[in-house]
């Protein structure tokens, strides 16, 4: 049998755990697979189907809607509209990961990508550490801070009405069809889906009645003494502020108090998340071939060394006849023995991966 026939395709788990967890799918073993065969993996599928999506959604929200009503007072229809599009576009694998934990914490870590990290039992231990604070995994750690345009969330002066001396009102700033009922913008402003931790908000306090201040806090939560606006009366003074967003959503993401009565308009310019997966990089050597003498011959095939900055991921050993079976592999080397009656050819390479970047 003269044509090349890929006899086994072997990928190796090597070099950095991270890479191989995200390497490449393994093709197909051919039938003269040798007794040096290495580990498939399973193919990968971060990218959920529409309607792999939908059904997934339902039944990540059925699974956990009484527990988050339970436990962190959210009704269910309430949780479910507002994380909704944050499922429409989360990672597939993490999605699929998150419906198979045991616990809602070790689920929402399954989410934003921390699961393979942090088992439930170590999710629930690092809840029990915590002093009773309702929050939700290490949402707090490694957060990437993404810019967007500026755009209206909160007007006042348009929609709601002065906020009164001494007093509160609770709005949305992401995931929302439109800001229209707070005094914003008729657009999403870009944040639907957004599985943010944090806002990055500019808070305008507008002709309050006296001095005073306002302060920004995470719905839901217990209002600080800080302050997040200083003024004067009838002032128009704005601030730069980092809001929470409560986790798990609920009604409304962020609180304004406000010491004087005064009118407030807010304007989101960014957000922070956990990092999204990034797909590996990947490219595959060139390849050595090797004749191999008919009747019991031996050799060995050493695949050219991976690109600079480049980490192997995977052996690929082929043979061109189904009587020279793979006897041996290791880290770029294949090793075969010709049972044929002629010579054959013993070919391998290797799949090389990156991060992408700089």
């Amino acid at each position: 049998m003269n044509h090349l026939l890929r006899a086994v395709p072997v990928l190796l788990a090597l070099a950095v755990p991270a890479l191989c967890a995200q390497a490449q799918t393994a093709r197909t073993p051919g039938p003269a697979m040798g007794q040096g065969s290495g580990p498939s993996i399973r193919a990968t599928g971060a990218h959920a189907s529409p309607q792999e999506r939908a059904e997934l959604t339902r039944r990540f929200v059925s699974k956990w809607s009484a527990y988050v009503q339970r436990v962190y007072g959210v009704q269910p229809n309430v949780w479910a509209r507002r994380i909704g599009p944050s499922l429409g576009t989360v990672d597939g694998d993490n999605l699929r990961n998150a419906l198979s934990r045991d616990t809602f914490e070790g689920a929402m870590a399954e989410l934003t990508g921390d699961g393979a990290r942090l088992s439930d039992a170590q999710m629930q231990a690092k809840m029990s550490a915590m002093a009773g604070d309702k929050v939700l995994g290490a949402l707090g750690n490694d957060l990437v801070y993404t810019p967007i345009q500026p755009c209206r969330i909160v007007d006042t002066r348009v929609a709601g009405g002065a906020i009164a001396a001494n007093s509160t009102r609770s709005f949305v700033g992401i995931n929302a069809s439109n800001f229209t009922s707070q005094g914003g913008s008729a657009t999403n402003c870009g944040t639907l889906g957004l599985s943010a931790t944090a806002l990055a908000l500019n808070t305008t306090a507008v002709s309050p009645s006296i001095a005073g201040y306002a302060t920004v806090f995470p719905y839901g939560t217990a209002q600080p003494l800080a302050s997040s606006v200083n003024y004067t009366a009838g002032a128009v003074v704005n601030n730069a502020i980092i809001a929470q967003v409560p986790n798990p959503l609920a009604s409304y993401d962020f609180t304004i108090y406000s010491f004087a009565q005064s009118h407030y308009v807010v304007d989101i310019v960014g957000y922070f998340a956990p990092p999204v997966a990034t797909a590996l990089q990947c490219v595959e050597t060139p390849n050595t071939d090797l004749v191999i003498t008919a009747n019991g011959g031996t050799g060995n095939a050493t695949a050219p060394a991976c690109p600079v900055g480049y980490t192997q991921t995977s052996t690929n050993c082929e043979t061109t006849s189904w009587l020279m079976p793979i006897v041996y592999f290791q880290s770029g080397t294949c090793s075969a023995r010709n049972g044929d009656t002629i010579n054959q050819t013993l070919r391998a390479s290797r799949t090389c991966c990156r991060v992408p970047g700089r």
